[in-house]
């Protein structure tokens, strides 16, 4: 399989993700997912071990068993540029052993999307042509809507959603993520807890 001929890869962050990836945990969550971990279903509790396992053995298994040497400081990347297509940008190259297996760029362009870098370059980041009852462009823009409708952010964010996908469909999906949010919030406030009390 192209897996089991992959010898080695390179994660390169650009523009935004790069200038916030250590503080947003982007570094951190690419690396899971090149283990095959899934964001909605992760337990929050095994990321900062995997993370000290894989830099203390300088391995990283991809999709959970192929093992591969990842050396943080060669094969995560931080560039300050932005690429052409979205300030988000992700590159992924894998390599064998006698040159460059893979290579793609990914855009992480909001609202949970990520495209290619042949899907931004045939403009797929301009070509949604999807009529939304609230189309707004700008906070202003929103807030009358909600004025003139009646409607709170929330009810006139679900009215749009819903042009996309049933209601059951979107309330199903905010409950699998607000679940695996409130594990990881629940995390946080246990380690600031414990190092509050720590240093009290």
């Amino acid at each position: 399989s192209l897996l089991q001929r992959v010898a080695r890869v390179e994660v390169q962050l650009y523009g935004s993700l790069s200038a916030t990836g250590i503080g947003h945990g982007t570094d951190r969550a690419v690396i899971m997912g090149l283990m095959g971990e899934r964001p909605n279903h992760i337990d929050p509790d095994i990321i900062g071990p995997s993370i000290d396992t894989l830099r203390e053995a300088e391995a990283l298994h991809l999709d959970g068993h192929h093992r591969v040497p990842f050396l943080w400081a060669r094969d995560m990347q931080l560039f300050e540029e932005s690429l052409p297509h979205h300030p988000n940008a992700m590159r992924l190259i894998a390599y064998t052993d006698d040159g460059e297996l893979y290579r793609n760029t990914y855009y992480s362009v909001g609202g949970g999307f990520v495209v290619n870098e042949a899907q931004a370059a045939g403009s797929e980041l301009d070509s949604d042509t999807t009529s939304l009852p609230y189309d707004f462009q700008t906070a202003a823009d929103l807030l009358r809507m909600c004025r003139e409708s009646g409607l709170r952010i929330s009810e006139l964010m679900l009215e749009n959603e819903k042009v996309r996908r049933s209601e059951a469909d979107i309330r199903a999906g905010l409950t699998e993520v607000m679940g695996g949010s409130v594990a990881q919030v629940e995390n946080a406030a246990e380690i600031g807890l414990d190092g509050w009390s720590f240093w009290a």
